[in-house]
């Protein structure tokens, strides 16, 4: 299926609010010169999401990167000022949920559970507008990647990249690259 969310409920919401906080709402022509400066709290870890807006009159600004901070930072950031935890932001009913996400859900957000339930149980058939071209969808839909209904999904079982992520990785290290500021050889 199509990943769109990004696109549709943030992306598009946030182009409209800033043409109507700049002055020139709907697709009104706006002056060179005149942008608003959008800062994104994407941290080191994710910097190859980090992109130019695109558009003339929005910046994009990337203050966790200009600090060099990892999501451990702003984690140890938050904790030392008093904010606890700070979960990943997600939709309820992301179909790229992990199990330990499914698992969090479910054992400490009972109605989101439900709700996560109910709405996979929805989709089951898919609709008319599975494609932006009104194809239907062929076949069924499931949230869980074992295509089984959420609520008998296999999501008790940790899989081998959450265990990696239980042992960390002290030097921030991969086989791909090193993030630690040491030379790779």
């Amino acid at each position: 299926l199509r990943r769109q969310c990004t696109n549709e409920y943030k992306l598009k919401p946030i182009k409209r609010a800033v043409r109507d906080m700049l002055g020139y709402p709907g697709r009104t022509y706006i002056p060179r010169g005149v942008y608003a400066e959008q800062w994104i709290g994407i941290s080191t870890d994710e910097i190859g999401r980090a992109r130019d807006s695109g558009l003339k009159f929005s910046r994009n600004v990337f203050p966790l990167l200009d600090l060099g901070w990892s999501r451990d930072d702003c984690r140890e950031y938050l904790t030392a000022e008093g904010f606890g935890t700070t979960p990943k932001s997600a939709c309820i009913g992301c179909p790229y949920h992990g199990n330990a996400q499914w698992r969090a859900l479910r054992d400490g957000a009972p109605d989101e559970w439900k709700d996560a339930v109910d709405f996979d149980a929805s989709i089951r058939s898919g609709n008319a507008r599975a494609t932006a071209n009104g194809v239907p969808l062929l076949g069924q839909a499931f949230l869980h990647r074992s295509r089984k209904p959420l609520d008998k999904a296999p999501i008790d079982h940790v899989t081998r990249n959450e265990r990696a992520a239980e042992l960390g990785d002290p030097d921030g290290c991969s086989p791909y690259g090193c993030r630690s500021g040491e030379a790779v050889e």
